[in-house]
């Protein structure tokens, strides 16, 4: 892709981003439970269809909707989990051992993160954040490019299935990507749970 074309994805992606993100702020309590709701009983339900080794969530932003009744269940079932640490821009995340109920402390941002004497993983199912997202399972994120790094990383190392968690007002008609974006296997909403190997590129 030329170094114009990827201005101009860039600037859409952005463009896109903001949109979704106001659309988000103005989801209502009632949908943020719902969909905390639905995360936790239809997030089980796939991962124990696919009995991963290893489960990461994250920690919520202040308009993102909480993995925690889903970590909860998760706990529940005896099924292991752990949570991303942020380190430097330009690198992939670090996943650290987490229980629900495990201390935890404020890394970048404010997130909450595991300690940093919990155990280094490799998840092989991950939940995962984003601003917008299309049916194809093609996701634009908040811009540093976390995800698409540790996803990367992750698939070259082993099958990875990755579910995106979201509002359904924060779906668009279609997301820009470039070559290094990793798609979603799912996303998740308060309404549905899409399967996003179903619908093309």
């Amino acid at each position: 892709m030329s170094s114009s074309s990827l201005k101009a994805s860039s600037s859409l992606k952005a463009a896109l981003r903001a949109e979704a993100l106001a659309r988000r702020r103005a989801e209502s309590e009632d949908n943020a439970a719902a969909l905390a709701a639905h995360l936790a009983g239809a997030g089980l339900r796939l991962v124990q269809d696919r009995s991963p080794a290893m489960v990461s969530a994250f920690s919520a932003l202040a308009e993102e909707a909480s993995p925690l009744q889903l970590m909860q269940a998760l706990a529940s079932a005896g099924i292991a989990t752990a949570l991303p640490v942020t380190g430097p821009r330009g690198t992939p995340l670090v996943f650290r051992k987490w229980r629900y109920g495990d201390p935890t402390v404020a890394g970048k941002m404010g997130i909450l993160e595991p300690l940093a004497s919990a155990p280094e993983v490799d998840p092989d199912f991950l939940f995962v954040p984003l601003a917008a997202f299309d049916r194809s399972g093609q996701r634009i994120g908040y811009g540093a490019g976390y995800y698409d790094r540790s996803l990367e990383k992750l698939r070259a190392m082993k099958p990875v299935c990755a579910i995106g968690v979201a509002f359904a007002s924060q779906e668009i008609p279609k997301a820009p990507h470039e070559a290094h974006d990793q798609p979603l296997d799912y996303v998740l909403t308060e309404r549905e749970l899409i399967d996003c190997r179903s619908f093309p590129a």
